[in-house]
C-alpha cells in the first residue's frame, strides 16, 4: 500500500496546502502572474534592469557608457522573455547566497557578461541600491498591475451585473424588512442599485490609492549614491526613475518604503469586500424568502440526502472567502506600516501573503458573480409577500393625516395595527372615516403595498 505522503509528494491540486493552489486553483490563476514566487522574481529582474538602463542614460555617470538602442531593447527583452527556467536558475543561486535579491544580481551579471556593450557595466547592476529598493518597487508594480488587470475588472463585472438588474427590476415592488419585520415597500431594482452605488464608491477608493516607491539606499539617505557621485542630484534622479515606472516617489523613508500606501490599498479592498459580504447575505436572504429562484444545472446535487435542495452555495462561498481575505488584508494593513527603527524583516514574510489576501478576494468576487448568474426574480412570490402585509401602508395614511391636521395620527394608527395583521377592508374603513379632503381619501383608498414605493423606481433607473 502506498502511503498518502508518497502518493501526493508531487505538487498537485490534491497535495496543495493552500486551497488557492488546490481546490480553487483555476479561480486563482489570474493572480499567478503577479504574486507567485516566479512573478516576484520577474518583477525584481524588471526593476534591476530598469535601474541599470536609467543609470546608463545619465551623462553625469561618466564611467557608465550610454547603451545603444539595440542593447536597451535586448535588456527589455530579458524581462519580456523571462521564464520559469530563468527563475529556477536564480533560485539555485539563492540556495547558495541565502539572499534572494543578491541572487538576481549574480544571475544578471553572469548572463549579461556575454554582451560586449554591457561587459563594462556589470558593476553598475544593483549599483548604490539596497535589496529593499528593488523589493519595494517590485511589490508596488505587482499591486499596480494586478489592480488594473485583474481585481478592478472583476469588480466591474459585479457592478455591471447589479446595475443591469437594478434597471431591469427598477419598478418591481418588493416588501422591505427593517429589523426583520415588514416595512415600507421598496423595489428589487432599488435594493440592487444601493449596492451598485456602494461598490462604485469602493471601487473608486481602490483605484485612486497612489502606489509609492523609493530608491534611496540602505537607510533612506542616499549614502552609497552620494559617496560615489557626490556632485550629482540623486534625489531628483531617483524621483524621475520611480515616476517613470508609473509610481509616486516617496522622499522620506528608512531602509524600507514604510508601506503606508499598502495599508491604504488593503483597507480599500477590505471595505469593498465588506460591502460584498452584505450583498451576499442579502441575496442569500431573498433566495430563502423565495424572491429569487436559482437556475439549476443538470447533474448538480444540492444535498447528499435531500433531493429537492438548491442551495445558495455561491453566495456562501463568497461570504466565506471575504472573511479569510479581510482577516489577511486587515492584518497586513495593521502590520506593514510598523517596523523597528530603520528596518526589521517582519514585513518581508507578511508581504508574501499579499497574493493570498487578494486571491481570496478574487474568489469572493468570482463566487458572487457565479451566484448572480443563477438568479431569476419571482414576481409572483414577491407580490404575495406584499399583499400579505397591508399594515405597511399605515405610514402613508399617517403622513396624510398629519398634513391635514388630524390630531394623534400616529397614536390612532398604532392602536389599530401595532402587533396585528391588517387586511385591506379594515384599512379602507379607517380611511373612509378620516376628516380629510375627498381627493386625499380617494388617493389613499387607491394605494396598495405594490404602489407605495416612493421614488424607488426613479432611483433604480438612474443608477
Amino acid at each position: 500500500m502506498v502511503s498518502t505522503r508518497s502518493a501526493l509528494s508531487a505538487l498537485s491540486a490534491l497535495s496543495a496546502l493552500s486551497p488557492l493552489d488546490g481546490r480553487y486553483a483555476n479561480s486563482a490563476d489570474p493572480l499567478r502572474p503577479f504574486f507567485s514566487e516566479y512573478a516576484l522574481i520577474r518583477y525584481r529582474v524588471r526593476v534591476e534592469l530598469a535601474w541599470l538602463i536609467a543609470l546608463a542614460a545619465e551623462p553625469a555617470i561618466a564611467e557608465l557608457k550610454p547603451f545603444s538602442k539595440a542593447t536597451v531593447a535586448s535588456l527589455k527583452q530579458l524581462v519580456i522573455k523571462f521564464n520559469e527556467v530563468d527563475a529556477e536558475e536564480i533560485k539555485e543561486i539563492e540556495a547558495e547566497t541565502n539572499h534572494d535579491v543578491k541572487a538576481i544580481e549574480y544571475w544578471l551579471k553572469a548572463g549579461l557578461a556575454k554582451n560586449r556593450e554591457v561587459q563594462g557595466a556589470l558593476e553598475f547592476i544593483h549599483f548604490a541600491v539596497t535589496s529593499e529598493d528593488i523589493n519595494n518597487l517590485a511589490y508596488a508594480l505587482m499591486l499596480a498591475d494586478s489592480r488594473e488587470q485583474v481585481m478592478l475588472p472583476k469588480l466591474d463585472e459585479i457592478i455591471a451585473v447589479l446595475r443591469g438588474g437594478a434597471r431591469r427590476h427598477a419598478a418591481l415592488a418588493m416588501l422591505s424588512r427593517t429589523h426583520g419585520q415588514p416595512a415600507s415597500p421598496t423595489t428589487l431594482g432599488k435594493e440592487l442599485a444601493n449596492f451598485v452605488h456602494r461598490l462604485d464608491r469602493a471601487r473608486r477608493r481602490i483605484a485612486t490609492v497612489p502606489l509609492l516607491g523609493k530608491t534611496n539606499g540602505a537607510t533612506g539617505n542616499y549614502h552609497a549614491h552620494a559617496i560615489a557621485y557626490p556632485n550629482f542630484e540623486w534625489e531628483h534622479f531617483c524621483s524621475r526613475f520611480v515616476q517613470g515606472l508609473g509610481l509616486e516617489f516617496n522622499a522620506y523613508t528608512t531602509q524600507i518604503e514604510p508601506h503606508d500606501f499598502c495599508a491604504e490599498l488593503f483597507d480599500a479592498y477590505a471595505a469593498a469586500n465588506t460591502i460584498l459580504l452584505a450583498l451576499d447575505r442579502d441575496l442569500w436572504g431573498y433566495i430563502s424568502l423565495g424572491y429569487f429562484r436559482q437556475k439549476t444545472k443538470r447533474g448538480e446535487v444540492g444535498s447528499s440526502t435531500m433531493p429537492h435542495k438548491v442551495n445558495p452555495i455561491d453566495f456562501e462561498n463568497s461570504e466565506g472567502n471575504v472573511g479569510v481575505a479581510n482577516a489577511l488584508l486587515r492584518h497586513l494593513s495593521d502590520k506593514l506600516p510598523v517596523s523597528r527603527w530603520q528596518r526589521d524583516l517582519s514585513d518581508s514574510t507578511a508581504l508574501r501573503n499579499t497574493g493570498n489576501a487578494l486571491g481570496h478576494t478574487l474568489l469572493a468576487y468570482t463566487s458572487c458573480l457565479r451566484g448572480l448568474a443563477k438568479l431569476d426574480a419571482d414576481p409572483r412570490r414577491i407580490a404575495e409577500d406584499l399583499d400579505a402585509n397591508w399594515e405597511v401602508l399605515t405610514e402613508a395614511v399617517q403622513q396624510v393625516m398629519r398634513r391635514h391636521g388630524v390630531a394623534g395620527a400616529y397614536e390612532k394608527l398604532k392602536a389599530l395595527v401595532r402587533g396585528k395583521k391588517l387586511d385591506p377592508k379594515q384599512l379602507a374603513a379607517f380611511i373612509r372615516a378620516l376628516p380629510i379632503p375627498a381627493e386625499e381619501r380617494k388617493r389613499l383608498l387607491a394605494l396598495t403595498p405594490a404602489t407605495y414605493t416612493g421614488l424607488a423606481a426613479r432611483l433604480a433607473k438612474r443608477i
